[in-house]
């Protein structure tokens, strides 16, 4: 294989360099530098190589970015061509430019028809950021100042900036970080590990339930929004059951409490709907994008906004004292323009709605249905989760769940296959573009580490 030029170091001169300037996200930085990060170089497709000349199989897009994969040539050439016409300007001083304009009347088209405006932002964790300033920003327009509060859930995502982290419910980051005032939390929608002798439609239901209690507990007049995935990402792809979306948005409405979806990971295809929200059936107030919005291409995100909000900021709320120097760069914009334009006129989405997401699950279904290792396969489009589990029967998980799965992810590596752990899930999100034969693949070599960790966990 031949790679790139300017690959002419040894793998050992890159670690050390980026064990010398580096702090990564989400890893202990002295264990990783004993170890030294595999050095990417290349990507095509759905495929990566390293330094070593290695190649493997990217079943999690990047970080659920590359839509469109690695290698897209237009989206490239949509970026040189901007770079040459317009490389950077602002959207302060009353200006503006094609390259957003564009964007954002090809976004509009692709969404629902009750959203109108957007606030562009360089990331997830920026969007949501934002939206907490415009939620509270909108309920002081309409006379409620006192709608402050925004609820979340444990064990959902939302970003790693310090609000963004305190919105979520990861609690390992609330430790390390803190937390903002303001902010409440309510138990998440994992039936498997939660759910008891209920049935998922008794959980769901339940889980939503608790929604209204906090809000009646905080005071509804106190209480701004309800933020969260449609289904969870880094929380470990986790499915509500089908009961669950329907009753939250009746108690959104029932409380007036905007309902805010963070569409960071579900947006632009990836369930086979252009929004996950859609797969789901509701109808949120905002929409918080990023990742699939330039296939990860290019660092952009955004907070969508409903009508009912936006002609509130617009008609009474005088000026909005926010702004970012890169919102709506304009070559991200560009990149974004070309990646949209892609996903709907090469009908990626619709292909798989239609074909390789149900291939996808399928596969799924016969090579873990009746695998003494997984208790639970959830999954929809590109998506899958498979959970661990000690005992189907009484859906007892591993007490040592996340050294499996995160053993599972290196025996990935080892195998050629890039997949995600997390708690006691081993996740996969491969890029809308994958071929049957790239899904087989996939699958196959995840089958594989499945079964090397089923060793060593004595189930096979």
């Amino acid at each position: 294989m031949n790679l790139p030029a300017q690959i002419n170091r040894r793998t050992e001169d890159y670690q050390q360099s980026d064990a010398a300037h580096h702090i990564h996200g989400f890893v202990d930085q002295k264990a990783l530098n004993a170890e030294g990060p595999r050095v990417m170089v290349r990507g095509e497709g759905l495929y990566l190589w390293d330094s070593e000349g290695k190649r493997y199989l990217d079943g999690m897009s990047g970080l659920w970015c590359t839509q469109l994969g690695y290698g897209r040539r237009d989206l490239t050439a949509a970026a040189a061509a901007q770079m040459d016409q317009l490389a950077y300007y602002n959207m302060f001083f009353h200006t503006t430019h094609p390259a957003v304009i564009e964007l954002s009347e090809l976004l509009f088209s692709l969404l629902p028809g009750h959203y109108s405006h957007v606030i562009y932002t360089n990331s997830g964790s920026e969007a949501n950021e934002v939206l907490i300033r415009t939620v509270r920003r909108y309920w002081q327009v309409v006379g409620q100042p006192q709608k402050k509060i925004m609820i979340g859930r444990w064990n959902g995502y939302h970003g790693s900036t310090l609000a963004a982290s305190a919105l979520g419910g990861m609690k390992f980051m609330h430790e390390m970080g803190g937390m903002i005032p303001d902010v409440a939390h309510i138990d998440e929608p994992y039936w498997f590990a939660h759910g008891g002798e209920l049935t998922p439609a008794e959980f769901g239901r339940r889980c939503a339930l608790q929604l209204e209690e906090k809000i009646l507990e905080l005071g509804a007049e106190n209480v701004a929004g309800f933020i969260a995935e449609p289904f969870q990402g880094a929380g470990g792809m986790i499915f509500p059951p089908e009961s669950y979306w329907p009753e939250i948005q009746r108690i959104c409405r029932q409380y007036d409490v905007l309902l805010c979806a963070d569409e960071v990971i579900g947006g632009f295809g990836r369930t086979g709907e252009w929004f996950a929200h859609q797969h789901f059936g509701f109808e949120p107030d905002t929409l918080s994008i990023a990742k699939g919005l330039t296939s990860g291409y290019l660092p952009m995100g955004g907070l969508v906004l409903s009508k009912r909000i936006a002609e509130a900021l617009v008609e009474q709320g005088g000026v909005f004292a926010h702004g970012l120097t890169y919102s709506g760069h304009p070559v991200a914009a560009a990149v974004a323009l070309a990646n949209l334009k892609a996903l709907r006129d090469e009908g990626i989405v619709r292909q798989v709605k239609d074909d390789t997401g149900p291939y996808l699950q399928q596969l799924l279904h016969d090579a873990f249905g009746n695998h003494p290792m997984v208790g639970e396969i959830q999954g929809t489009g590109l998506l899958g989760a498979l959970q661990f589990v000690e005992d189907k029967a009484t859906r007892k998980r591993f007490a040592n769940e996340n050294d499996l799965a995160w053993q599972c992810r290196t025996f990935g590596f080892e195998e050629g296959v890039i997949i995600r752990s997390t708690l006691g899930r081993m996740i996969m999100a491969p890029a809308l573009v994958a071929t049957r034969a790239e899904l087989d693949e996939l699958v196959d070599k995840t089958r594989i580490a499945v079964d090397r960790t089923a060793r060593i966990a004595g189930k096979l």
